[in-house]
């Protein structure tokens, strides 16, 4: 039997745009039923909403009442999703009122429930909404952080509903029963290549696209966790509910992911999945560099920074911080006890030689809790769809991930993260 999907819309202008995310559900094979807020259909009408999903459409209790629609229609979900959920729309999910078919429905529903905002950047912003988004994800909810981008009219900012097949992506995690183990966690997820300036039209760069990374931060996000994605030269869409750091260079990456992490009210964990350069040119040509027949300057490079090794650096000058004060109180030191300045560090390594013993000594050498040591090359690693990995625990343990879609690697190795923080936790 197909998934039943509530798809609730909210009134606001990107209503149109649930049309798509209303195909890609239903081509997927997911039973969908739309309930609109009253106001909805002054953007997008019912004959619309019935045609694409097949099913009927109605927005107050007191149609097909002998079915008692308000009731049943919570009851059967699989999943709730809201889509765009106006700062009217959740002030009134947050204040548990009923006064039509959609918010009566979500207080029924005992299944995961997936708001995914569109407002104003001010709407957005305001400390009510802010609060409410607070009192949903709180009662178990996951709402999606708006994309940044451009509003209604000339307007521009945080408010933008995320991309349908983003939204899409979510939502089949949730359908797929994803783990709520990083709810409350915050992640920073490092992806894509960084470039190395030459001259003014030439760098030194990889073939990293960021495909992996953006996966490990979708599925964080479809976990509970709240995301910010350190991105170094993608052009993928960006996933639904991260805030996206954008760099170029080695340098830049390090600074953004450092203030991201922070220790003492940072990241829980980091992800470096993304290719980082290990050298650059140690002087970047003002003029491009002409091929004028004569042989070119050597070109000097220098070693760029160890982000991943100077995260578990800073790791491990917190917590000897924290044991060498006396009569340690955090509140009136300002430090945080070791136990919970704990980050889970996660290294990716793409290599051609994927021994156990050159993993173990990046895996020393970097000072992190996991290495992911993935293959590149033959079809797989950087562009693809797939990947295959070992994944090398500090503690001496080893999980293969067979091939697989990018997802599915992301979703075990957060299940391995979710675990250590679980231990540092338990240890507090």
């Amino acid at each position: 039997m197909s998934s039943r999907v509530v798809l609730g819309v909210g009134a606001g202008i990107a209503a149109y745009k649930c049309c798509e995310l209303l195909r890609l559900l239903t081509e997927s094979g997911y039973r969908v039923r739309v309930i609109p807020t009253p106001d909805a259909l002054r953007f997008v009408g019912e004959a619309t909403w019935s045609a694409l999903s097949g099913e009927p459409v109605t927005t107050d209790v007191w149609t097909g009442v002998a079915e008692v629609p308000h009731v049943r229609l919570g009851q059967s979900a699989d999943l709730v999703l809201v889509a765009p959920a106006t700062a009217d729309l959740m002030a009134r999910a947050a204040a548990g009122m009923a006064g039509d078919l959609l918010t009566a429905t979500l207080l029924t529903a005992r299944c995961p429930v997936l708001y995914a905002p569109a407002m104003h950047t001010e709407m957005w912003e305001h400390p009510a909404t802010q609060a409410n988004v607070a009192l949903l994800r709180g009662r178990g909810a996951i709402v999606l952080d708006p994309a940044v981008g451009r509003l209604t009219g000339t307007d521009s900012g945080p408010g933008r509903l995320p991309e349908p097949a983003e939204i899409f992506a979510v939502a089949v995690h949730l359908l797929a029963g994803a783990p709520q183990d990083l709810k409350g966690r915050r992640v920073v997820v490092s992806a894509g290549g960084t470039r190395e300036e030459i001259d003014p039209v030439r760098f030194i760069g990889n073939w990293s696209t960021g495909t992996q990374g953006y996966a490990l931060a979708r599925t964080a996000v479809a976990r509970g966790a709240e995301v910010t994605v350190v991105a170094a030269n993608v052009t993928l869409p960006d996933p639904a509910g991260a805030k996206i750091t954008r760099v170029v260079s080695a340098r830049e990456m390090r600074d953004a992911v450092l203030a991201a992490a922070a220790l003492g009210g940072g990241a829980d964990a980091v992800v470096m999945a993304a290719a980082v350069a290990d050298y650059r040119p140690e002087a970047l040509s003002a003029a491009k560099i002409k091929k004028d027949g004569q042989p070119p300057e050597p070109l000097r490079l220098t070693e760029n920074p160890d982000i991943l090794a100077g995260l578990a650096a800073a790791r491990r000058d917190q917590a000897a911080a924290c044991q060498d004060t006396p009569n340690h109180d955090p509140e009136r030191s300002g430090l945080v006890p070791p136990a919970t300045v704990r980050q889970v560090l996660v290294g990716f390594a793409a290599e051609t030689d994927t021994s156990p013993e050159t993993a173990r000594a990046k895996l020393a050498r970097k000072g992190c809790d996991l290495l992911v040591v993935n293959p590149v090359g033959n079809g797989l690693g950087f562009g693809t769809p797939d990947n295959e990995a070992v994944v090398y625990g500090a503690d001496g343990t080893v999980t293969p991930i067979p091939r697989g879609p990018k997802e599915a690697l992301a979703d075990v190795v957060w299940d391995l993260v979710a675990a250590r923080m679980n231990e540092s936790v338990s240890h507090v």
